[in-house]
C-alpha cells in the first residue's frame, strides 16, 4: 500500500500542472464538469474489473453526500488558486498543511492524542513546505490566490476523514465512482449554460491535460488514496502528501518549464523526512 500512495502522490503531483494547462482558456463549470465526467467514466473498467455489484448501505449516504459537496467545493477553489495564482505554490501549501490539519481534525474530533514522532514528523513537513514556497514573507502567503488554497487544504481533511470512516459500509471503490456520478450530476446542472462542447475546439495540449487529470490524478489517484485511509487511518495516509510538492515541482519543470532551484531539492528532502516519521511505528518500551 506504501509504494501505491507513493505513487497515487506522483499522479496528483503531475495533476497540478495539468490543471494549470486547464485554466488558461475555458471556465471553471466547463472545466469541473468535463473533470467529473471523464473520472466517472474512466471507473467503468475499473468496477468491470473489480466485478462487485454496488451495494448501497444507507449509513454510507451521510459520507457520500458529505464528500459530494466537498469534492466540488476542493475543485472549485483549487481551479480559482490555481487561475489566479501559482500550480506549484497550490502543490505546496495544499499537501503541507492538509496532512497538519488532518492530525489536528482527528486529535479535536475523536480525542487521539498525537506521538512524540508524529509531532516530529508535522514540523518537518510545515518545514519542508516553507522551505518549497520559500516562505520568508507572511504577505506572500495571505494573497488571495493562496488563500484558496489554504481552504482546499481544510477541506481535503474533512474528505480523507470522510473516507476512513465510510469504508465501513461502501467499498472504496465504489464510494469514489457514486461521488464522481453525483458530482457530474450536480455540476452539469450548474454548467447547463454554459457552453459545455466548447471543450472539443481545443489543442491536443488541453485534452492530454484533460484526460490525465480525469483519469489518473483523479479516478486512479484518488481511488488509492480513500483506499489507503481505510487500511492505514486518515493521519498516516494524509502524511504522504507532504511528498506530493517534489513531483509537482519536478513536472512543473519537465511541462511548464518552471526553473528547478536549490530551495526545491532540500525541501523536498525535508518533506520526504516528514512522512518518515509520521508513519514511523513506535519503539517497543
Amino acid at each position: 500500500m506504501v509504494y501505491l500512495l507513493t505513487l497515487a502522490m506522483l499522479l496528483w503531483g503531475g495533476g497540478w500542472t495539468a490543471l494549470k494547462i486547464l485554466t488558461l482558456d475555458l471556465p471553471i463549470d466547463v472545466i469541473i464538469f468535463w473533470r467529473f465526467f471523464i473520472m466517472s467514466v474512466a471507473f467503468l473498467p475499473i468496477l468491470y474489473f473489480f466485478k462487485t455489484p454496488i451495494n448501497f448501505n444507507p449509513s454510507s449516504l451521510k459520507y457520500i453526500a458529505s464528500s459530494t459537496v466537498l469534492n466540488i467545493s476542493f475543485m472549485i477553489s483549487s481551479f480559482l488558486g490555481v487561475k489566479y495564482g501559482l500550480a506549484g505554490s497550490g502543490s505546496v501549501i495544499i499537501t503541507t498543511f492538509s496532512p497538519v490539519i488532518t492530525f489536528m481534525f482527528v486529535a479535536v474530533l475523536f480525542r487521539k492524542k498525537l506521538l512524540s514522532h508524529q509531532f516530529i514528523g508535522l514540523f518537518f513537513g510545515l518545514l519542508g513546505g516553507a522551505i518549497l514556497l520559500q516562505l520568508n514573507d507572511i504577505s506572500l502567503f495571505l494573497n488571495g490566490s493562496n488563500s484558496y488554497f489554504l481552504l482546499c487544504a481544510i477541506i481535503w481533511a474533512g474528505v480523507t476523514i470522510l473516507s476512513q470512516h465510510s469504508h465501513k459500509y461502501i467499498h472504496p471503490i465504489h464510494y469514489s465512482f457514486v461521488i464522481a456520478v453525483i458530482s457530474t450530476l450536480v455540476t452539469y446542472l450548474y454548467a447547463f449554460n454554459s457552453d459545455l462542447l466548447s471543450v472539443f475546439e481545443q489543442d491536443t495540449r488541453f485534452w492530454i491535460a484533460m484526460i490525465y487529470l480525469g483519469v489518473f490524478g483523479q479516478t486512479v489517484a484518488t481511488t488509492i488514496f480513500f483506499m489507503a485511509s481505510g487500511k492505514l487511518g486518515s493521519q498516516k495516509t494524509s502524511s504522504f502528501m507532504f511528498i506530493v510538492p517534489v513531483f509537482a515541482l519536478f513536472s512543473a519543470s519537465i511541462v511548464l518549464d518552471e526553473p528547478i532551484e536549490l530551495h526545491i531539492v532540500i525541501g523536498g528532502l525535508v518533506s520526504i523526512l516528514a512522512v518518515y516519521f509520521v508513519n514511523k511505528k513506535k519503539s517497543p518500551i
